[in-house]
Order: C-alpha cells, then structure tokens, then sequence
C-alpha cells in the first residue's frame, strides 16, 4: 500500500514538471512535498578528527580479526598477522609442495643467470647478485603475504642503484667502499619500505601513476639494452661511456667499430640472442611449453661456458665474467654507514631506489591476487619487503624485491604458495657452495644477451597505445618519463615523470616540475563544470554536451560542478560559473527568449568546501543579487551542508533555497514564475 502511494506522489510530481505550461492556475499548496536536504548534528571534534584518522590509515580495519577473541588466539593472529606461513603453512600438503618445488626450480633456473647480469649493472661483482636470491627471498617467504612474487634483485633498480651510485663513488678506483654506499642504500631502502607499511603510509607510492610506470619502465629497458651493447660486442670497458643517455652511449659504440668490437663475441651473444628470443617466442606460442623461456637463459650459459672452455675463445678477446667467490653471504652490517658524508647520500639513493623497488612489487602482488582471487595486505607486503631489505643489507645482499619476469614464470610454472621462494633460496645457495667456479669460462656477451632478451619485455606498446586512446595528457606523462630516461638519466626521466625536485650539479641549480605533478595540479586547480538538461520524458537532469536531447529550463541555468570547492579552485569555479551565466544570457537576448532568473549549483559531486570555497559561493551570491537573479543550490552532501550551515551561508541565501535534487529545484521555481 505505502509503495502504491509513493508510486503516486511521484506520478504527481512527473505531470506537474512536465506539465507547467497547462498549471498556471494551481495553488503553490498543491505542489507535492519537496524533502528539505538533513543538516547532519554535530559532531565531537575529537571523534570527527579520530574517524578521519581510521579512515585513512586504517580503512581496511586491521583489528576486525581480533574482536570477541580470547587472548590466545589474538597472540596466534598477531603472529600470523607478522608470520603469513603461520597461516597457510597448517593446510600445506603434497600437492602444494609437488606444484611449489616445480615452480621453485624454473624459476631458479632463471633467476641464476639474470642475478649475475643484474649484478653487473649494479656495478657490483657478480655474487652479489646471487647473495640477493638467496636470503631476501627466505625472508619473504615467512613475512610475505603474496603466494605469486618471486623475490630477488631487478634489472630497473639494479640500473637505479649503479647509476646513482656510481656519481658519488668510482666503483673502478674504490670498490670497497661503493659496496659499503650500496649496502647503506639497501638498509635504508628497507628502512623506507618497513617505515611506509608500519605507518600505514602505502597510498603514498599510488604518486606514482601508471603512465609514468609504463614510461619509466620503457625507457630504463632501452637504457638497459643500450648499456649492454659493450658486452654483446666486446668493446672494452674502458672505452665506454660512464653515460646512460642514448646519444653518448651511441657515440661510445660507433667511435669504437674499427678498433673496439670483437667479432668472435659478436657471433656468440648475437647467436645466444637469437636462441632466447626463439624460446620466448615458443613460450608465447603455446603456453604449456612455458619452461621454454624460462629455461633457456641457463642452457645458454652452460652452451656458451661450454664453447668457450672448448675453443678457448677468451684467448681471442672473447671476455668472460669475472671469478665468482663460492660460499654463502658474509655478514656486512660492519660496511654499513652509519655516520659520516655518506649516510645522507646513502639515505637518498635508498630512498628512490626503495619507492620504485615497492612499486613493482605492489604491481606485481596486486596483479595476481586479482587474477587468483586472493586478497593481498599492501602494509603487510611493505613491512616484509623491508625487512627483507634490512636483513639483506647487513647480509651482503642490495635492492631486491619483485621481478615482473620470474613471478610470471613462477605463475605458470604452478606455485601454490610463498614455499616457491624457499626452494629457488635453496638452489641458490647450492649454485653459491659448488657451482660458481663452473662460471669462469662464461663469456660477457651471454650475460648481455640475456639481459636484453629480459628488458624488452618492459616495453608494453600496447598499454602506451591504450594510454593514448584513453588519456593524452597519461601518454604525455608516459613520454616524458621514457624520453626522460633514454635522453638524459634514469634519475631524471624519474623525476620528470613522478615529483616536483630541486635538482643541482656543477654548473646550473634548476627546478624540474613532474607531468604528473602538472596534471594534478590542473584538474585541482582548474575542475570540470558544465550545464545540465532535462532528460525528455524523465526527472533527470544531465550534460547537454553528453545528452544533445537534454533540453534547458527556460529561465532557468543549472550548472554543475565536479570537483570538492577548495582554496586552489575556488575563484575559477565562481569565474567559470558567472562565464556559463554570461554567455548563457546574451545567446538568449539575441534569440529575443526570457532572461534567466534562477541559477541552480548541482553539488552531488562536491565532496568538500573550505573557507575558501565558502567565500567564493558569497561573492557568487552577491553579484548575482546585482543581476537580479536568485541562487539555490541542489544536494549538497554531509560535509558541505554542515559547513554552509556553520559559516551562516545557508541563512544567507535562505534555506528554501537549498533542494534535495535538480527536479525539486526546478519543480519549486517553474511553479512560482508561471504565478509570476
């Protein structure tokens, strides 16, 4: 019965609104009842200010689990909470363990190979590369709550860290103490990332937007190619660039052509190249045959080693990888800067190097919790990352985290848990006791070609191509970070593409503004408005732009704004308005139609209004007043409402001037200007 009658009332109201030309001699007490907008009550501050405080760092709220719980069990969830393994390590079973020592030995498979080469753009001698795939992945493996991320160091920050690090310190004059700055960026880089998951802090890397990821992403795997060309053509070191943009390294390449390349290393990386590339696409083709790829970085290590120990290439200018020291990580704690010039400048490196390294691994943990289903805790994922980090640094290890390529392949590969991890750490430390002196016979150009068969995938032309389908001012941003990257620096294309930085060197103190920065600092300072129109044959009122059938109100203009009314944007909201207004007028004295003499403000999408906001809705109010005109605005929301009603606004304009919707506005004023 009730529904019936509201089923009427609004039938009531749908004939009045469409039927004003044949109501001119109603009454304005047969109008149907227009609900007045709910002025919230007033709130203690301390509980606004502590339900604001929840809801940004604890909106996923993190103690529901332990609610009506016995103290037993709080202090088992607080260790499972620390400990994920605690959790599903009860329910491990054969079949989990059949699935993660598969995983576990492909992705070894992969890892062992790419830890030397991504050593080697750390500037680091090559154990260190495979010290980084031995401890931090135990870590994460206890602390980690991603059943998919295999853990390890990656071609993007390893590039980050030798570049930056390689300003500060000459690692060819003074390896030892470049090792002591890049196990102090690692302890910091693991300082940053505990710190942001501790703190709850993580939406801070969402700064980081994903045009400038791909962008980034991009262009450090061209750099990264770039840098190897020394070692797919076999100049010597000393006669390549320290650069990492790509017309000095081009310069390097080309002034050594006649007197630095070395043909028999050519044949064999670009051989080797050809292989991998083969294999992935093999891979791509038929996704059973998965360990295809993923296998053959090392079947082209042991082939090449082999060729070379048999030909005794190296005797040719063939140059093989440096001797790897066995056995497992030394302790390093004692290298770890603690005071002194260099913490600063370690603190900094860590830093960024730590921002990007939670980025991809965020990325990487995101992505298959939501192709599995899985729910995955980012605060929880950030205090495992750097604890594995701080442990890592006083283990002789440096940046590690999530490696797009070996997750991928440990996904196919068939892990069912974290345990996959434990497995390649297991592998890892036997390559480190009895395998490494195998390594001396491996040439460069295979280390070289491996690392460009793994960047190139970094380059996703299609989301670049999708960025510029969808947003040109993301293809922009994307632009910017890879040319940025390819022309100028790594540090650079960062910096262009994330935040605003004071950047200085020797001769010049500059400022460098970010895309994104710029791109948020217009749609804050300058938000969308625009008029709306009456749906025909409907209460709903909608963009003339998007809905051409949408028709106006005669004397009516009922504008929109879709953005919060802040400091930053007020005076260009109330501009903009008046501008609507403006144009809105003289296009109908030229068409000879009846002026305007209501302005509605549709406020649904103002979530927020400071003084500021406030003050410009005043002005707005008082120049309309000169033009005869009168004001109300449509559903304004909690937070707004109640501060119109504490700054005396509401009373200013009059609260009949404020409706629950467009409809009601417009039902309110057509009624008294047919009386009119």
């Amino acid at each position: 019965m009730s529904n019936r009658i509201v089923e009427e009332n609004e039938a009531k109201k749908m004939d009045v609104r469409t039927s004003s030309s044949s109501s001119s001699g109603r009454h304005s007490e047969e109008l149907p009842y227009v609900h007045k907008v709910g002025v919230p009550p007033k709130q203690n501050l301390l509980k606004e200010f502590t339900d604001q405080v929840k809801e940004t760092f604890f909106a996923d709220d993190p103690l529901r689990p332990f609610k009506d719980q016995p103290r037993w069990r709080q202090f088992v969830l607080g260790l499972q909470s620390i400990f994920p393994i605690l959790e599903w390590g009860k329910d491990y079973n054969l079949t989990n363990l059949r699935g993660d020592l598969i995983a576990g030995f492909t992705i070894a498979s992969l890892c062992i190979p790419q830890d030397i080469g991504y050593a080697k753009l750390a500037n680091l001698a090559p154990e260190y590369g495979l010290y980084s795939s031995f401890v931090p992945p135990l870590i994460y493996a206890f602390m980690g709550s991603s059943r998919d991320i295999a853990i390890g160091p990656v071609s993007v920050v390893s590039l980050l860290l030798g570049t930056m690090l390689q300003k500060v310190i000459d690692p060819a004059e003074n390896a030892v103490e470049y090792r002591r700055l890049a196990f102090t960026a690692t302890f910091f880089a693991g300082i940053t990332q505990a710190t942001l998951g501790i703190f709850r802090l993580g939406f801070l890397i969402d700064f980081l937007s994903h045009a400038a990821i791909i962008g980034f992403m991009a262009g450090a795997a061209i750099t990264i190619a770039l840098q190897q060309l020394k070692g797919l053509l076999g100049i010597n070191i000393n006669k390549f660039t320290e650069k990492t943009d790509i017309i000095s390294v081009m310069r390097s390449v080309w002034s050594t052509v006649h007197h630095g390349w070395n043909w028999e290393t050519i044949v064999i990386g670009l051989s080797f190249l050809a292989f991998l590339f083969l294999a992935k696409y093999i891979g791509k083709k038929n996704k059973k045959l998965f360990w295809v790829p993923a296998i053959s970085p090392l079947i082209s290590v042991i082939l090449s080693t082999l060729f070379v120990y048999i030909t005794h290439a190296e005797k040719h200018g063939v140059e093989v990888v440096p001797h790897i020291r066995n056995g497992v990580n030394p302790p390093s704690l004692h290298e770890i800067y603690f005071t002194g010039g260099y913490v600063i400048k370690g603190f900094k490196i860590g830093l960024m190097a730590g921002m990007i390294a939670l980025t991809e691994a965020t990325a990487i943990g995101r992505t298959f919790a939501a192709m599995k289903g899985y729910q995955l805790d980012g605060n929880r994922e950030m205090v495992a990352l750097g604890t594995m980090n701080i442990v890592g640094s006083m283990t002789s290890c440096y940046v590690s985290t999530g490696s797009f390529s070996r997750s991928a392949v440990n996904n196919m590969a068939g892990c069912k848990t974290a345990a996959s991890n434990i497995v390649m750490s297991c592998i890892v430390l036997l390559t480190l006791e009895v395998i490494t002196p195998l390594f001396k016979y491996t040439p460069k150009a295979i280390i070289s070609s491996i690392i460009i068969s793994a960047v190139l995938s970094l380059i996703d032309i299609q989301a670049v191509t999708l960025l510029w389908k969808i947003d040109k001012f993301d293809f922009v941003t994307c632009m910017g970070a890879l040319l940025g990257v390819v022309f100028v620096s790594v540090e650079i294309g960062l910096l262009i593409a994330v935040r605003k930085q004071d950047i200085m060197n020797t001769s010049r103190f500059g400022e460098k503004i970010s895309i994104s920065f710029i791109k948020i600092l217009l749609q804050v300072t300058r938000p969308r408005t625009t008029i709306l129109g009456k749906l025909p044959r409907t209460n709903i009122y909608r963009n003339i732009y998007q809905y051409p059938e949408a028709a106006k109100v005669p004397g009516m203009l009922i504008v929109r704004v879709d953005s919060a009314i802040y400091f930053s944007n007020s005076n260009y909201v109330k501009e903009r308005i008046l501008r609507w207004l403006t144009d809105e007028q003289e296009q109908l004295k030229e068409n000879q139609l009846p002026r305007i003499q209501y302005l509605i403000v549709e406020m649904s999408p103002v979530t927020d209004v400071d003084t500021s906001g406030i003050h410009a809705l005043e002005e707005l109010y008082k120049n309309l007043q000169k033009r005869d005109i009168q004001l109300c605005l449509a559903n304004p929301g909690q937070a707004v409402i109640d501060k119109l009603h504490a700054s005396n606004f509401a009373y200013l304009i009059g609260e009949d001037k404020i409706f629950l919707s467009v409809a009601d506005a417009v039902l309110s004023y057509a009624q008294k200007m047919e009386e009119f």
